[in-house]
């Protein structure tokens, strides 16, 4: 499907972005991804360059391994 967006989450590192998608900074501004159709956004805190991903995970030794689970419903709205 061409208007889907994944995200995958990349086992001690990035989340990987890929699709039709908008990444838009605290004040709702749209940040000039330059025509990509893919990127990945820092997942352990240490980037130079967040929100994207610049590789400090892998110097930083960051581990997390994620695996794919249903979460539980969401909470009822009042």
């Amino acid at each position: 499907m061409a208007d889907q967006t994944d995200i995958n989450v990349f086992p001690n590192g990035p989340l990987r972005i890929s699709g039709n998608f908008v990444i838009k900074d605290g004040q709702g501004k749209e940040f000039d991804l330059a025509g990509r159709t893919a990127i990945s956004l820092c997942r352990c805190g240490f980037s130079e360059n967040k929100p994207f991903c610049d590789g400090s995970h892998a110097r930083k030794g960051f581990q997390s391994v994620v695996e794919a689970r249903a979460l539980p419903p969401p909470a009822p709205k009042p």
